[in-house]
């Protein structure tokens, strides 16, 4: 089978334990090609540790995962895959050219014309250095450094938290035109349901430490009549997986 036929990620099993306990257990989930995956539940309920081990950070207790085929190593990322996390960790007294430049050194399958279209669509100075941006154009410049990268997986871990609904809004819808128009799978984190709502169309709820619903969004709407929006199917499950 060759790469492209593989799921961008493939849990089985899957679990972390840390002293205080088990973080992720039994994990076993695919996330399909092409979507738009919200990742979703409760603080604690394994997200991060989840993104952690499919960037390969984290090493797994039990069972195994799959990054389009391969078994995450902890050398460093699959070159397929970009995460951005709601730090944002750019240089601050770097330039937004000097930024790009970094991000062409540092991945050999950098696009440099497709990350200056970006940041040149979201009108930042290129010449500004990122500490005098706002958190607005941080986070534009920190999705051209991903999706420069030109990656077929692309991992958001809360990293619109830090804007206002409006900046949020705006980078959001950016962030689903660029990756429907290039095909690239997303997961996305977010404890704002509600934003998720019109861009998402597949869901991964995990509630203490377990995977509680998995699917297409249309389909477990048909499966759940009782819930008319992902944002109430979601609730619903978190307080039952909970509960339980």
């Amino acid at each position: 089978m060759s790469q492209r036929e593989h799921p961008p990620v493939l849990a089985e099993e899957l679990g972390k334990r840390y002293s205080r306990g088990w973080a992720l257990r039994d994990c076993t989930l695919e996330v399909p090609a092409g979507r738009i995956v919200a990742l979703v539940g409760p603080n604690g309920a394994g997200k991060s540790t989840l993104m952690g081990m499919i960037t390969g950070l984290l090493r797994p207790t039990t069972g195994r995962i799959s990054v389009f085929g391969d078994e995450p190593s902890g050398g460093g990322m699959h070159r397929s895959v970009a995460f951005l996390t709601q730090a944002k960790p750019l240089y601050p007294q770097f330039t937004v050219t000097e930024t790009l430049r970094y991000g062409r050194n540092a991945n050999p399958g950098w696009d440099q014309a497709y990350a200056e279209e970006l940041v040149e669509k979201a009108q930042v100075p290129f010449a500004a250095r990122v500490g005098t941006l706002s958190g607005g154009q941080r986070t534009r410049v920190a999705l051209a450094l991903a999706l420069g990268k030109r990656p077929r997986l692309l991992m958001l871990d809360e990293p619109l938290a830090d804007l206002d609904p409006l900046a949020r809004e705006t980078v959001l819808r950016t962030l689903v035109r660029e990756c429907r128009t290039q095909g690239i799978t997303v997961l996305l984190s977010s404890h704002v349901l509600a934003e998720l709502e019109d861009v998402c169309d597949h869901l991964v709820l995990l509630t203490e430490g377990r995977v509680r619903l998995a699917g297409d969004v249309s389909e477990l709407l048909r499966a759940y009549p009782e819930h008319r929006t992902l944002s109430q199917l979601a609730l619903a499950h978190m307080r039952m997986g909970v509960a339980a």
